[in-house]
């Protein structure tokens, strides 16, 4: 027989303050408590130092809460805001330190509002909207209509919405002003989902406001001032008009995709780059905000 010697170790780590409180004849539950602030103490103090740092944007120091958002968002990133924080931390529950933090962080990311009058929010056709509604169409936004979704080159690309692409925008107008080409633009939609569509009728018959509103919506974004009303529009326009209809998402999303591709097959528009930026953009905000 052979005979094998095995010999197992491992690092015993001994935390220095931990040991001093069980020589000093603390309980586990005293101790607990006195080296949790301890410990909390050195990440403050270094949170503290980091601060100014943490302006040129990392994780977390630039996250939001949602409930201090909706308090805030439309509302100009004056003294006049800010004095009201405090009532704003007994509303959310978050606290004013906090409120303070994120207040700062939107004037710096959100300059381009700082101009803007009265609160978007405020709005009760928009009472049924979350933050996270709004932040998804302002994403689509700025990837298909700044500067930067063309020129990735450009400063500051998500900050500009693209002043060509939105006094370009009148041109679309086309679309409805033709008696002959809208009929066709039905056509081809009533076509496509004629037997896919739970309220068929209904779509049929009010496809030219629909179509009318769509447009209308986007031909009037002729500058960055017009974009503010585009929730309202949108909600108005076309959110609103398809709820009364009881349209189901899945019908609006199928009404939408062929609503957008079929102009494709109109013949003398002259647009088609231009339809397909707006439209993607307008179309994923619908759809986002089609709900109760």
């Amino acid at each position: 027989t052979s005979e094998l010697d095995i010999f197992v170790g491992n690092t015993t780590l001994i935390d220095e303050d931990v040991y001093r409180l069980w020589l000093d004849g603390y309980s586990q539950t005293r101790a607990t408590a006195a080296v949790l602030q301890s410990d909390s103490m050195d990440h403050y103090r270094t949170f503290h130092r980091l601060e100014r740092p943490l302006h040129a944007p990392p994780k977390l120091y630039y996250a939001f809460d949602e409930a201090f958002v909706w308090e805030v968002l439309g509302k100009k990133l004056s003294k006049g805001t800010k004095k009201h924080l405090d009532d704003i931390s007994t509303k959310t529950g978050i606290t004013l330190k906090s409120c303070r933090r994120q207040f700062e962080n939107m004037k710096r990311v959100f300059k381009v509002v700082e101009e803007m009058q009265g609160s978007l929010t405020g709005r009760k056709k928009l009472q049924y909207l979350s933050f996270g509604d709004f932040a998804f169409c302002a994403e689509l936004m700025i990837q298909n209509w700044t500067l930067g979704a063309v020129d990735s080159q450009l400063d500051d690309m998500d900050v500009d919405l693209d002043k060509e692409f939105l006094h370009d925008l009148k041109e679309l107008k086309v679309l409805v002003a033709d008696k002959d080409r809208i009929d066709l633009h039905k056509s081809l939609v009533c076509t496509a989902l004629r037997g896919k569509l739970g309220v068929f009728s209904e779509m049929e018959a009010n496809f030219k406001n629909l179509s009318r509103g769509l447009v209308n919506v986007a031909a009037t974004m002729t500058h960055n001032k017009d974009v503010r009303a585009l929730f309202v529009d949108l909600v108005e326009k076309f959110v609103e008009p398809c709820r009364s209809d009881h349209r189901p998402l899945n019908d609006v999303r199928l009404f939408l995709n062929h609503y957008s591709a079929s102009v494709h097959s109109l013949d003398g528009f002259q647009h088609q780059a231009l339809w397909d930026r707006s439209m993607g953009t307008l179309r994923g905000c619908l759809l986002c905000l089609y709900h109760d």
